[in-house]
């Protein structure tokens, strides 16, 4: 999520989105995907050489990343959404002190139960065997960039640096994941549940398992006919409630966490055997998919004599 704090720092932005063409490239790579930029153009109805500006445009303002892939006759610009959301804060809280961000690698969990398909791979090679739950106790996991399930959950600990003079305002995780079907399907929905200290915060249903084009990260080695990449989901929660990508889908709020000054915090990633859709998780990392993160965490804070 792109955030700004002051109305005049966004003012970039708003030049950026002032233009009917950059706002049609958002709304073709929001659409349809990663495009190369000859694929853009020629959707655009406009040539290479006029698309340049408006892509350096998007590029600059951090609403696009533009990676150099190989092809057929030569290197392509393969552009992608780096921003899904974008909040202006118009009436920022005068007390908000700051934030403490971290990202903790997918196979640094430290708890699991899963269940085939399953499997869990380094950006080099598979760690042991396909459908083979033992090797996700395996030490290489801590270099793992890619997991999936065809059900269970893999639960993490985030650092919590809160100082006893802190109060948290809101909780912000985002993550790369998709179903699990046997190879890839499309169309594949799956429960995910998201649960923090033990509390089940809210569930969304991933739509499918996505395999049609290779992810903009994943390894050369990787098959094709596996699954390549997935959704990037935000899932926050404040003093009002919970939310994936700004929805409201349930009423925990943070007091419901009990996150407490310098004690750590549970993270639970679950795709339960017995949801509506029972569709297996995915979990991308860094060298996978196409968003080369891990698992972002963001804790913004007040002073703790402001109010809530």
């Amino acid at each position: 999520m792109k955030q700004f704090h002051e109305l005049r720092s966004a003012l970039p932005l708003f030049r950026c989105l002032g233009s009917e063409i950059r706002v049609s490239i958002l709304e073709l790579l929001l659409s349809g995907g990663p495009m190369c930029m000859t694929d853009i153009a020629s959707e655009l109805k406009i040539t290479n050489g006029s698309l340049s500006p408006h892509i350096r445009e998007l590029e600059n303002s951090g609403l696009i990343t533009v990676t150099a892939i190989p092809g057929k006759h030569g290197t392509l610009r393969l552009c992608n959404i780096a921003e899904h959301q974008i909040l202006i804060d118009l009436l920022r809280n005068p007390d908000v002190i700051g934030r403490y961000e971290t990202e903790i690698a997918v196979g640094q969990y430290t708890a699991y139960s899963v269940y085939p398909t399953c499997g869990i791979s380094t950006p080099d090679h598979l760690i042991g065997t396909e459908d083979e739950p033992c090797y996700f106790a395996s030490p290489e996991r801590v270099d793992a960039g890619i997991l999936w399930m065809g059900h269970g959950y893999v639960e993490y600990i985030v650092p919590n640096y809160l100082k006893p003079d802190q109060r948290l305002k809101e909780l912000l995780i985002s993550m790369e994941i998709s179903s699990e079907a046997p190879g890839y399907r499309e169309d594949w929905p799956s429960d995910i549940t998201f649960s923090i200290n033990g509390v089940d915060v809210c569930t969304w249903t991933l739509p499918g398992d996505f395999g049609k084009v290779r992810g903009i990260y994943t390894p050369k080695w990787w098959n094709e006919n596996w699954n390549q990449y997935g959704q990037l989901k935000f899932l926050s929660v404040d003093n009002a409630g919970s939310y994936i990508d700004g929805i409201r889908l349930s009423g925990v709020t943070l007091k419901d966490l009990n996150i407490m000054a310098d004690t750590a915090l549970t993270f639970r990633i679950s795709a339960p055997a017995d949801a509506v859709h029972s569709g297996g998780l995915t979990v991308f990392g860094q060298s996978f998919g196409n968003y080369n993160q891990d698992i972002r965490v963001r804790m913004e804070y007040i002073s703790a004599s402001a109010g809530m």
